[in-house]
């Protein structure tokens, strides 16, 4: 039985909240706290689970893992949101209105298609923002997200705050959608999120684990080897690094970087500037 429920576990969730926000009352979804208690309960309820069915007994969280993910969790949906809402969506909703951009075939659409295109908006906006950051200088704002030595529900959230902003930034902000849509779509991308770094044994369906990320794959994409984590980089919709050819099947129980040492947060905060840091303690130790 136990098996059973957590093989539908997964697309069941995902189908309870495209209903609850097709039919959600206009004064909850005019709400700006709705969709922060909404996707605040989906992450609560997975990290439950992993009482009720751990996966690896290492990953076990404690008191000080726990508290540690719940602040980054509130980091990202005040600090992080404000700063996307004011830097990134305020300005591209000014340029849409200044430029005459208007897109009233999306509004036309039906709820599920609305709620697909901005799961894909996302989606493919972070895959490429990932992508590079695995290739790229950007790696420094990114690698902080692969110190840490075990996998929770809330670990999606912990990272260099430059590198969840970037990986925040999307251009949903350019099309004309209902809100119920645009928060359908993220909790739907939190509940994908929130299960694909948690400590919790799935067996889900083959149709979802062909489109979206699970457990298994995410996973693989934290091992211990630099060049095993450059794949998988979806971090919801896994259809795109099959399409991309960036997928690879399998997982790993050991994750971490550089000797799997835990980063602080305050070392996790200053991690991109280390280079320069480097440089400054070289200088000033070859001047005395």
């Amino acid at each position: 039985m136990k098996t059973l429920a957590f093989r539908w576990l997964q697309p069941a969730l995902l189908g309870l909240i495209l209903l609850f926000w097709a039919f959600a009352p206009a004064g909850w979804v005019d709400n700006p706290w709705s969709l922060v208690i909404a996707t605040s309960l989906t992450t609560a309820l997975i990290q439950a689970l992993e009482w009720v069915n751990e996966r690896h007994v290492g990953w076990r969280i404690d008191r000080r893992e726990f508290l540690t993910d719940l602040g980054y969790v509130i980091f990202n949906t005040t600090v992080i949101a404000w700063a996307t809402s004011t830097f990134a969506d305020a300005p591209l909703t000014a340029a849409k209105q200044a430029l005459g951009i208007a897109t009233p075939w999306a509004m036309r659409m039906p709820f599920l298609l609305q709620v697909a295109l901005v799961i894909f908006l996302i989606e493919f906006g972070q895959y490429w923002m990932h992508r590079a950051m695995h290739n790229t200088a950007l790696w420094l704002t990114h690698a902080p997200h692969h110190h840490i030595t075990q996998l929770n529900a809330m670990k999606g959230a912990v990272g260099n705050p430059l590198e969840l902003f970037l990986i925040s930034l999307s251009v949903v902000a350019l099309f004309d959608l209902p809100l119920n849509a645009e928060f359908a779509a993220l909790n739907i991308l939190t509940l994908v999120s929130a299960c694909a770094h948690s400590n919790v044994r799935y067996y889900p369906p083959r149709w979802y684990g062909f489109l979206f990320t699970t457990i298994e794959n995410h996973s693989l994409h934290h091992s211990v080897a630099y060049a095993d984590t450059r794949c998988n980089y979806a971090n919801s919709l896994i259809l795109i690094d099959r399409v991309f050819g960036t997928y690879r099947e399998g997982e790993s129980a050991i994750v971490g970087q550089d000797d799997r040492k835990r980063l602080s947060v305050w070392e996790q905060t200053i991690f991109p500037a280390r280079p320069l840091i480097a440089w400054l303690r070289e200088k000033r130790s070859a001047a005395g």
